[in-house]
């Protein structure tokens, strides 16, 4: 069988699990607010779809299973996404998308301004506070590891590489991986000295493993021994410190002011488990009146 053909079964495959296990479920039907990140290569623009905006936009709307299928079509892995939804008015609007991480490699600074861009909108959901009063936030982020402790390549050597040395070199998509992981890193960055500003440093919690090597570092390495040396990966990972980024080198280092990660995501269980029965109480007070 060739390559090509290979290639097809396996789109053919993947895509037939996504829409058996989704099936005709729409973005405005999803259980929890959910913002997806998408890149449309013919527009050349970012795609975002949203619980939110799929309530106030038809076109915005689609299949659960089309998106996520878009979202995950990483560029040279697995093809893009093409598909129709339609206009108010019924006329057709065309999606021709790629993976989500072109766009934003790390979504949270993405559900971030979500939130925002509802607040400011008056959404009911959200306490009325300041849209930027990013004080009042928590930010969970959860990384998908990197393999930054192998530092493969230096300047010397890639001064020797043409196109094509850039693009896949032993095995790796460097050009990819570069602007993928430097979108993700200013992202962690970012937020990171933001809630340090706010003097809430306490609210943003990330957690990655920048330690991977060999296929536990590989995007397409799905064997059942692969699989299951990742589950070990983040169940180690809960047990260290928990770490905020360190803006000069673009490290994780150990925060001294925090517990573990475990002991970290206990907290933050606590604290939205006591903001949910705070509400549901005043939820409560209203029907009373």
């Amino acid at each position: 069988m060739r390559r090509d053909d290979r290639f097809r079964n396996l789109r053919h495959c993947l895509h037939s699990i996504v829409r058996k296990l989704l099936g005709e479920t729409r973005v405005s039907q999803a259980l929890q607010n959910i913002v997806i990140p998408t890149f449309d290569i013919k527009l050349l623009q970012p795609t975002v779809f949203s619980r939110y905006d799929a309530k106030s936009d038809v076109s915005k709307d689609a299949l659960l299973s089309d998106v996520c299928i878009s979202t995950s079509a990483a560029p040279t892995y697995l093809p893009g996404h093409q598909f129709e939804t339609q206009y108010k008015d019924g006329s057709t609007r065309a999606f021709n998308l790629i993976d989500g991480g072109v766009a934003a490699n790390n979504p949270a600074l993405l559900a971030m301004t979500h939130v925002s861009k509802q607040i400011l909108l008056g959404n009911k959901d959200f306490f009325p506070i300041k849209p930027a009063d990013y004080g009042k936030f928590m930010v969970l982020s959860l990384g998908t590891g990197t393999a930054k402790i192998e530092e493969k390549y230096d300047a010397v050597q890639s001064g020797k590489w043409g196109v094509l040395g850039w693009l896949y070199n032993k095995g790796n998509t460097l050009l990819i991986d570069s602007f993928s992981q430097a979108s993700s890193d200013l992202v962690d960055i970012h937020i990171s000295v933001l809630f340090q500003a706010l003097h809430c440093n306490k609210g943003y919690l990330r957690i990655q493993d920048d330690e991977l090597t060999g296929e536990a570092a590989s995007v397409d390495v799905s064997t059942e021994e692969n699989l299951n040396r990742l589950v070990g990966v983040g169940k180690a990972l809960l047990k260290r410190p928990a770490c905020k980024v360190n803006v000069e080198t673009g490290k994780n280092e150990p925060d001294v002011h925090r517990g573990t990660n475990e002991e970290e995501l206990t907290r933050f269980a606590k604290m939205l488990s006591r903001e949910r029965r705070a509400r549901l109480q005043k939820q409560q007070g209203q029907n009373l009146l």
